[in-house]
């Protein structure tokens, strides 16, 4: 035999002994604490989501979950360092619509690739925008509204951050439904929302939890959901798709993620965890309480969803010819 032949096969012996050890690494998966990386601030609504997630899955793996919050960059910042990390299952992502679908249309060139560059385990929730709008404001109903924009082109002014849901489905409404409108541009939705509320602006389509108390303090007017069924938190505010628009669907979503690479016996574990313990009502009562819709999906049917929703929002943001500075 050969120098270099000897050598292969001494590798080849070396890797079969090494296989019982990562199989028996893989069953025994997690044996020691994970981090789910929230590529947000703490304190908004992610952070709550990755928390539940962590909760969740340190009860059903026995093991704690620990959250890192990674904010910057519209939560760019946080997912490439998820990208990039060793995919041992010990390092899990926050994955969402912002970080993981809108990103795509906005940047040319982002930093990671969110159909080939992860693991989708598992879509854990949805939950629509709202169309709200400062009760001084004549319109009562989305046909309303339309009609007046309609009859007044360019002097709908909404608050817009840009890169957000929000943003995505204002200009995915215009699109459909051919308004002339004005985006004012915020930093956060908390203070384009606050000028909703103050009369500065007449309104904005903006997450479903954060306008829930508002709408039912009667501090403001909701239009629609867009969602393509109504939700059971705003169960008197029709759909878009209801309302003249059919199959009109734009809603904000977050789940569970890994990078490419990750073992599928791992990937297995997490997405039975994720599918179990969003089972049981108590796990799901925060997101409902919301107004969320809890999904708690397969890997491939998460896989699937996230390539489409990339694939529509950059047809969204590309048609509208948006560009961000």
């Amino acid at each position: 035999m050969s120098r270099r032949s000897l050598l292969v096969a001494l590798g080849l012996v070396a890797s079969l002994a090494a296989l019982p050890a990562v199989v028996q690494a893989q069953s025994d998966y997690p044996s020691r604490p994970v981090k789910i990386v929230v590529p947000f601030p703490a304190g908004g609504t992610s952070d709550l989501m990755g928390r539940l997630i962590a909760d969740v899955l340190g009860r059903e793996l026995k093991q704690p979950f620990v959250v890192e919050n990674k904010g910057g960059a519209g939560g760019a910042i946080g997912t490439e360092q998820v990208a990039r990390a060793q995919p041992d299952g010990y390092t899990l992502l926050l994955s969402g619509i912002g970080s993981n679908a809108i990103i795509h249309g906005f940047m040319p060139k982002p930093p990671y690739d969110s159909n080939t560059d992860f693991v989708h385990i598992s879509q854990l929730a949805a939950g629509p925008n709202v169309l709200v709008v400062n009760p001084t404001f004549p319109a009562k109903t989305l046909q309303e509204f339309v009609a007046w924009v309609k009859a007044n082109p360019g002097k709908f002014d909404y608050g817009q951050v840009n890169a957000s849901s929000g943003h995505v489905t204002t200009e995915y409404m215009k699109q459909v439904a051919g308004l002339d409108m004005v985006g004012i541009p915020y930093k956060g939705g908390a203070p384009a929302l606050n000028d909703v509320l103050a009369g500065q602006i007449p309104g904005m389509f903006t997450n479903q939890d954060a306008v829930l108390p508002h709408v039912q303090a009667g501090k403001l007017r909701a239009l629609a959901v867009t969602s393509l069924e109504r939700n059971p938190l705003y169960p008197d505010v029709p759909t878009v798709a209801e309302s003249g628009y059919p199959g009109f669907s734009a809603v904000s979503w977050t789940g569970l993620s890994a990078p490419k690479g990750t073992p599928a016996a791992v990937v297995a574990k997490l997405e039975a965890a994720m599918v179990k313990g969003f089972s049981d009502p108590a796990a799901r009562a925060k997101l409902e309480a919301s107004g969320f819709v809890v999904v708690a999906s397969r890997s491939a049917d998460y896989t699937r969803f996230v390539k489409d929703e990339i694939a529509r929002w950059e047809q969204v943001v590309q048609k509208a010819g948006i560009k961000l500075n």
